[in-house]
């Protein structure tokens, strides 16, 4: 994988820019690890643009990202395997508390939010909190989803970076959460 990394200057002066290139795994935020298959230019009112062409590997989902909006849509490299011990923490880290008293259409809005900032700790974060709520009560249908999303989001990201396989990390992943009568023991 290649972190070829561009200045470029835009209305808001220099940023540096992420390249991409065909073959590169990279993570779209909410919808997880995808390859760069092509770039291609095509015009759009008038002006013509570059755009990546990234399939998602969970579901083949094409998805085409202009390369100059790159930051704007969040789109990032697999977080480097030396990261993961930082995101194991984030799901053992104890969460917030109050966080049960919310009311889940609220709990559900705010870990909407998290999974879409594309941040795999916020994901972890959503994980770990879904996964401690599911002890005490059981998740709502939406909360369920978010659940499965995190956990998707989760585990294709850190089998990728490990590049181990997705069942491994389920249940390393599954570990971490023992339900509170199992822990006494």
């Amino acid at each position: 994988m290649s972190n070829n990394v561009e200045n470029e200057t835009s209305d808001d002066g220099p940023e540096a820019v992420r390249k991409f290139q065909i073959g590169d795994l990279a993570v779209y935020p909410a919808h997880g690890v995808g390859q760069i298959e092509a770039i291609e230019s095509k015009v759009v009112n008038g002006e013509t643009h570059d755009f990546y062409i990234m399939k998602i590997i969970e579901n083949g989902m094409v998805i085409m990202i202009p390369t100059w909006n790159v930051k704007a849509v969040g789109l990032r490299d697999v977080i480097s395997e030396d990261e993961i011990p930082k995101i194991i923490e984030v799901m053992k880290t104890k969460r917030e508390s109050g966080i049960d008293n919310q009311t889940w259409n609220r709990r559900y809005r705010e870990y909407m939010d998290k999974i879409k900032t594309g941040s795999l700790y916020e994901v972890a974060e959503v994980f770990r909190d879904l996964s401690l709520l599911k002890f005490t009560k059981d998740l709502s249908f939406g909360e369920r989803k978010l659940y499965d999303t995190a956990q998707g989001l989760l585990v294709k990201e850190l089998s990728t970076a490990r590049k181990t396989k997705e069942e491994t990390i389920v249940s390393e992943i599954e570990s971490l959460f023992v339900p509170p009568e199992e822990e006494e023991e």
